[in-house]
């Protein structure tokens, strides 16, 4: 049943896929006619569901178990429906005397039903081992992060085997307002992976009910854990279930999906996580984002504005849709960060990708919002002080990029953008966006007179370094203009946290040459408003002299962070112990203060905090040592972060091989 990783203590099977137990007799085998054995399964916190299995294979897709008696042993072998409610099931086996009268029970059993992507007749049935092995098995992951021309990576550590995460898993589900509304109808509807996963979108996210997570993006995390600092799911599930469903704070985006991502894998529902980079958070369902700013280049966006987030992190999961028109199986959206309510709730999906790539918006669930996140247009306006708006510029090209999850290969990204769109600007792209009922822009104008370009020396978090802003003049003419850049620390969902730089410039540039303005961005200016995401946006917006002709460039810079290195010393092998060295350098000008190192890693180490005494002087370097003992065989990985007041989301990894004892000669690959 491929559940022999998962909780040792507790029976674990998946469901359309036949288990045996054996009941030991003391006195003598029961032999029919004389006497029968009946099993009954109770399902349900309170036991509300109650289901006699049948002796033999009347009815097709309902519970059956066949008998085979040894000595003094009977082995029973229970069959379940591929579609059967997943969840905790007792198991009382009654033996009856020929007319009926119970005789004796066996004190009830206590098992977890899976879905079963093994099983050709679930409806999570994933056809192929190496994805399996990837969206089932892994228990360590990459999450894509930086902008869309600077990927980086974040490792996660799901570890949705490690001990007690499957009773949290269920207990999410049995929190759930249906479950907690009606609980009968709330497990019979457990057999559809259309629902169970839904359940769990809106339950990741702690907005309207006994959630997981709540969300925060404001920077102020003193009364929580700040998002960056975890670096996997199990502390967060732990948290909120030792805590007796109270919400963990703080989580963002990619927190949201690596949580989601271990639920859904631990219930056996093929599941990755996925980045779609400048994604398009749309607030008023025009399938547009709009961007307002005034004469100054000052952002005048009110009340809930669009916005495009550097990237934004949601999961995938494997699924038949048998409650759409066919062609819509596959993989589903399905989003746990709280952006919009559907059905008046903090959820999103599942979604089909299919829907989204075809402009199929009418299909359930959240298809507009999901196809708005990947196509939408930026389109930019300039307000004067009259009130007047006009529209700058309209882009289709920006919104939807690298869309990333990690190759089932190994460490490294794929990328799937083409699964969500057709080749931007192709024949069938346009076809797309006019079944969505969406107007289709007109093509860019021609560039005017004057283009605008923005790029960057290696930017490297704590040091000064230079942007280049060039307007070429491609017409015969000299042109005067004014140009203006700022630069501003923003978080990577577009929340501006503070303006670093402003420049402006009058400028006249010749006919067919370039002319290039530098801004040096000084650590002294950013280093005191840069967020925890390490991020700065530069705006350059040229206004041409005596018209109204505007044009605006944007481009978001991440910060190269430094890196923590580590060091294992010893073998290791199951239980015995294992000694790592961290290490890491103040890159920043100024002191550290308030450090602490976060370690975790699924069969390895629970989470543990190990904190630096004093201040970490600019160019010091810090080393601090901990012992562990693997609980686990395989190949493990040791996920660090480092925190302090002025620098954080600093990662490490390490990758071990455990074994599981003492091997003194090489072993041969066969």
């Amino acid at each position: 049943h491929r559940t022999e990783e998962m909780d040792m203590e507790q029976l674990l099977v998946r469901r359309g896929q036949p288990f045996s137990v054996v009941l030991q007799c003391t006195d003598h085998i029961p032999r029919l006619p004389d006497h029968q054995l009946n099993l009954i399964l109770h399902l349900g916190k309170n036991n509300e569901v109650v289901l006699k299995v049948s002796d033999s294979e009347q009815d097709h897709g309902k519970w059956w178990f066949s008998q085979r008696n040894a000595q003094g042993e009977v082995m029973l072998t229970l069959h379940s429906p591929a579609d059967a409610p997943v969840g905790l099931y007792s198991m009382t086996v009654v033996l009856l005397s020929a007319d009926g009268q119970l005789l004796e029970q066996t004190k009830s059993q206590t098992f977890y039903l899976l879905f079963n992507p093994w099983c050709k007749d679930d409806s999570v049935y994933l056809p192929s081992e190496e994805l399996l092995q990837e969206y089932i098995l892994n228990e360590n992951g990459i999450l894509y992060q930086g902008s869309w021309d600077d990927i980086t990576t974040v490792p996660w550590n799901f570890g949705q085997f490690e001990k007690d995460v499957v009773d949290i898993c269920f207990e999410v589900l049995d929190n759930s307002p249906a479950a907690l509304k009606n609980s009968e109808m709330d497990i019979a509807n457990r057999g559809s992976p259309v629902y169970v996963s839904r359940t769990i979108t809106a339950m990741v996210n702690a907005n309207d009910d006994r959630g997981v997570v709540s969300g925060r993006w404001d920077g102020e995390y003193s009364d929580g854990v700040a998002p960056t600092r975890w670096t996997g799911s199990v502390p967060i599930l732990r948290r909120w279930s030792e805590g007796g469903g109270q919400r963990v704070r703080y989580g963002q985006c990619w927190v949201f999906t690596g949580v989601a991502c271990t639920v859904l894998r631990c219930l056996g529902i093929p599941t990755r996580c996925i980045t779609n980079y400048s994604s398009a958070h749309n607030t008023d369902a025009n399938i547009s984002v709009d961007y307002l700013f005034n004469d100054q280049l000052e952002n005048v966006s009110e009340g809930r504005k669009d916005s495009i987030w550097n990237y934004h992190c949601w999961v995938e999961s494997w699924m038949k849709r048998d409650d759409l028109p066919e062609g819509f199986d596959g993989w589903q959206v399905l989003d746990p960060t709280p952006l919009e309510r559907s059905d008046g709730v903090f959820c999103c999906g599942p979604c089909p990708v299919h829907a989204v790539k075809e402009g199929e918006v009418g299909l359930k669930y959240d298809t507009p919002f999901v196809f708005s996140e990947v196509n939408a247009d930026l389109i930019f306006w300039i307000v004067h002080p009259d009130g007047e708006r006009i529209q700058v510029s309209q882009n289709s090209k920006v919104i939807g990029r690298n869309i990333s999850t990690k190759s089932v290969y190994g460490d490294f990204r794929e990328d799937i953008t083409a699964n969500y769109k057709h080749p931007e600007g192709s024949m069938k792209e346009r076809e797309v966006y006019k079944k969505a009922g969406r107007q289709v822009g007109q093509k860019n104008k021609d560039p005017g007179q004057l283009e605008l370009f923005i790029k960057h020396a290696p930017a490297i978090h704590g040091t000064d370094f230079d942007v280049i802003i060039e307007v070429y003049n491609s017409g015969r003419e000299d042109t005067d203009a004014q140009l203006t850049v700022t630069s501003n620390a923003i978080t990577y969902n577009s929340i501006h946290r503070g303006e670093c730089q402003r420049k402006t410039t009058s400028l006249t540039v010749q006919a067919h040459k370039a002319h290039e303005e530098v801004l040096r961005l000084q650590y002294d200016h950013y280093g005191a408003c840069v967020s925890e995401h390490h991020m700065i946006r530069v705006t350059a917006l040229l206004q041409l002299t005596n018209q109204d002709n505007i044009i605006l460039q944007e481009i978001n810079i991440p910060l190269k962070m430094p890196a923590l290195h580590i060091k294992i010393i010893g073998k290791a092998i199951v239980s015995h112990k294992l000694t790592a060295h961290i290490s890491f350098t103040n890159p920043l000008p100024v002191s550290l203060q308030g450090g602490v190192f976060t370690v975790e890693g699924a069969g390895l180490t629970e989470a543990i905090e190990i904190k630096t005494h004093g201040k970490i002087e600019p160019g010091q370097a810090v080393t601090v040592k901990f012992s562990f003992k693997p609980t686990r065989a395989g190949l493990r990985k040791l996920l660090v972060d480092f925190d302090s007041d002025r620098l954080r989301d600093v990662k490490g990894e390490a990758t071990v091989i455990v074994r599981t004892k003492m091997q003194n000669r090489n072993v041969g690959l066969h």
